[in-house]
């Protein structure tokens, strides 16, 4: 199965020089320790300072352990399952923690969360031209999950919304390639073919938000018609073809069981008929086998002449 995407149908993206790689982080439980114990020795100092010179340095002692303990708690990242939290130091990227747990981290960064979980998004309904310029309904749902955290953040602006905007535009673009139903075989067709345009469709929208990071775990079409405006002519031209490739097979199984019919009685010497008789017994059982109505018998009183 061939599921390249020409370099025509996905835009030439400019390369980031972002990618994700490992956090420094160290157990948060420790960290959440010290923070308790210098958070507690602190208030003790400032509370029982007393007077004098002594004082004011438990004072200053006491003020700077309350510091350390924020600074403590302030760097506690919890991480759960299914995320990833993003680390940015003055703007600049860090790297990303995906350890579930309580992590401890910098204080000073920024951590942004990103979900890593396998989420579905569905294209909405819309209408557009195929191949062969009939107007069709199409819709499709996507399963995809963010694969690289730092292109996810850093490459593009609000990556949910790209998403969301690139696999439409891959269903859009993957509708007008395609003819909604051929005649012959030589073609691949909408409604004939669905695991190779699906196929195509996926290849399609993860060429297209590869740049963000995200890995296209599926894609399905979930709507796939004519527009009103034609359904019912369509739907007409689809009875006719039926009604005519039914007949086509009547008419094969009628002339077969005329041969066998003829072919036994030559075998078996039950009649001898002439070319014209064998002409007129032809027309009559074509017309009882390929009759949609019921026939009527007629009874020959008389010689096989008459």
């Amino acid at each position: 199965m061939n599921t390249q995407v020409s370099a025509a149908a996905v835009p030439k993206f400019p390369a980031q020089p972002v990618s994700e790689y490992q956090a420094r982080s160290v157990g948060g439980l420790p960290a959440l320790g010290l923070g308790v114990v210098a958070a507690i020795l602190g208030v003790v100092l400032l509370v029982l300072h007393g007077s004098g010179t002594r004082a004011i340095i438990l004072s200053v002692v006491g003020v700077l352990l309350l510091i350390a303990a924020e600074l403590c708690f302030h760097g506690l990242t919890p991480v759960q399952n299914g995320e990833a939290r993003v680390i940015q130091l003055f703007g600049r990227y860090r790297g990303t923690i995906r350890t579930p747990g309580l992590q401890w981290v910098n204080p000073f960064t920024r951590r942004r969360r990103v979900s890593t979980r396998i989420r579905n998004l569905e294209t909405s309904m819309v209408k557009v031209n195929d191949a062969d310029g009939n107007p069709i309904e199409i819709a499709a749902v996507v399963v995809w999950l963010v694969e690289d955290t730092g292109k996810a953040i850093y490459a593009v602006d609000a990556f949910e919304k790209f998403v969301a905007i690139q696999a439409e535009t891959a269903v859009r673009h993957i509708a007008s390639s395609y003819a909604y139903e051929v005649g012959d075989g030589d073609r691949l067709s909408l409604r004939a073919n669905a695991d190779e345009i699906t196929a195509r469709l996926s290849a399609e929208i993860a060429a297209r938000v590869v740049s963000a990071g995200v890995q296209i775990v599926e894609s399905r079409l979930t709507r796939l018609s004519y527009a009103a405006e034609i359904a019912q002519a369509m739907l007409r031209r689809q009875a006719a073809s039926a009604v005519v490739g039914a007949r086509q097979v009547i008419v094969q199984g009628a002339v077969g069981m005329v041969k066998l019919a003829l072919t036994q009685l030559e075998q078996e010497g039950v009649v001898e008929l002439d070319e014209e008789r064998k002409a007129a017994m032809v027309s009559n059982l074509l017309v009882v086998l390929c009759s949609e109505q019921a026939t009527q018998q007629v009874v020959n009183t008389g010689s096989l002449y008459q």
